[in-house]
């Protein structure tokens, strides 16, 4: 699996290259936005790794200009600390984010969970029904979102959250079982991750739909689906 790390820092990035690779990733790495902008649109790469700071461009521009016609996986390297940096590159798309300095196991678990939920679908998930709320319709085995049958863009995560409140309507589902059923990742303290990602979702429903559906919050709790 080819993976695509972003980060000017030439000895860190050397260091989770090579980490990468002993771990069984075809690892590539650019050293500038530009470079990572080309890579990942070139179809050649499973999931990139982006630094948020890079020397000719903002990783949140390039994670912006990536998005504008790719899907591909992506997780944030943030400063520790820095949650503005950190929501921001949510809000554009990102699926997941690591602080830095970053532990190189983590940065491995995160994005095989990140890969896991994008592709490598679970035997149990690949047998869920499609799931229809009036007229929108996720289908799991193909990964497609539809709205009165026309296609539109989801995350991965973003899929994956949504789908989990679709088949549960009548109840509240929790930030914690959100996080770790939709991101594969157990919940931090002050970890906004569910909470970006679900106002992401909310904002591309109601372009779609008007008032038809709605992710009402339950505060200090989680989310259902009116």
């Amino acid at each position: 699996m080819k993976i695509l790390l972003v980060d000017d820092d030439l000895e860190l990035g050397t260091m989770l290259s090579e980490y990468l690779m002993g771990e069984g990733f075809d690892a590539s790495l650019v050293l500038t936005g530009q470079a990572g902008i080309n890579g990942a649109l070139s179809g050649a790469f499973q999931a990139m790794i982006l630094d948020i700071m890079l020397p000719d461009m903002s990783g949140i521009d390039v994670l912006r200009q990536v998005r504008q016609s790719s899907r591909i996986p992506v997780i944030m390297l943030t400063a520790k600390g820095d949650n503005i940096d950190r929501v921001i590159g949510l809000e554009m798309g990102a699926d997941d984010y690591v602080p830095k300095p970053c532990y190189p196991r983590e940065l491995v678990a995160r994005l095989r969970a990140v890969l896991r939920r994008f592709d490598e679908l679970p035997a149990q998930q690949e047998k869920q029904e499609v799931v229809r709320w009036g007229d929108l319709t996720l289908n799991p085995a193909t990964r497609i979102s539809e709205w009165k049958n026309k296609p539109f863009d989801l995350t991965a995560s973003e899929f994956n959250l949504l789908d989990l409140l679709l088949r549960a309507p009548d109840r509240v589902v929790s930030k914690d079982e959100l996080s770790e059923k939709g991101l594969g990742r157990p919940r931090e303290a002050y970890d906004r991750s569910v909470d970006v990602h679900i106002s992401n979702i909310r904002q591309k429903l109601s372009s779609l739909t008007g008032d038809a559906l709605n992710i009402e919050t339950v505060r200090s709790i989680g989310y259902r689906i009116r």
